[in-house]
């Protein structure tokens, strides 16, 4: 018998709405398994640089969530409109990189939406699972190592 894959996925979420959401889950007793999904606070998903993404599969992650207030609703005002701006360019860096696009989801989450966060994480990580474990091709880095 094999062991099914459990993926490894990081979750951006803004700490107004999303990390809300998240945590409204949590107290009516719906949770997303911690071991699966690793959730990291941020002010806002604006102040999210793309290079956070590309450090947390570059460390392991097998699918990253990225989950925001909705659009107009931002506490900071224009958060989300920047970082729905870079979601095409990051979709397509990615895609340079090999990564497929369905291990990057952007979303937006309120703080009453619990069960809809239940759902978006529950569906990365089953997308995630059926796309199977991130292979990222070596960097020169990672041969400069081995030598």
């Amino acid at each position: 018998m094999s062991e099914q894959f459990q993926p490894k996925v990081v979750a951006f979420l803004c700490n107004w709405c999303s990390y809300s959401g998240a945590d409204a889950a949590g107290r009516a007793q719906r949770k997303v398994p911690a071991e699966l999904v690793r959730i990291v606070r941020v002010m806002c998903t604006g102040r999210i640089d793309p290079q956070f993404v590309l450090e947390a599969f570059r460390q392991g992650a097998d699918g990253v969530l990225i989950l925001g207030c909705h659009p107009g609703d931002c506490h900071y005002k224009e958060g989300n409109y920047k970082m729905l701006k870079r979601h095409a360019i990051l979709e397509q860096v990615l895609s340079d990189f090999g990564i497929e696009k369905q291990r990057y989801c952007l979303d937006w989450v309120s703080a009453s939406e619990g069960e809809k966060f239940i759902r978006v994480a529950g569906e990365m990580i089953e997308t995630v699972r059926a796309l199977g474990p991130l292979r990222l091709p070596h960097t020169a880095e990672s041969k400069e190592t081995a030598v």
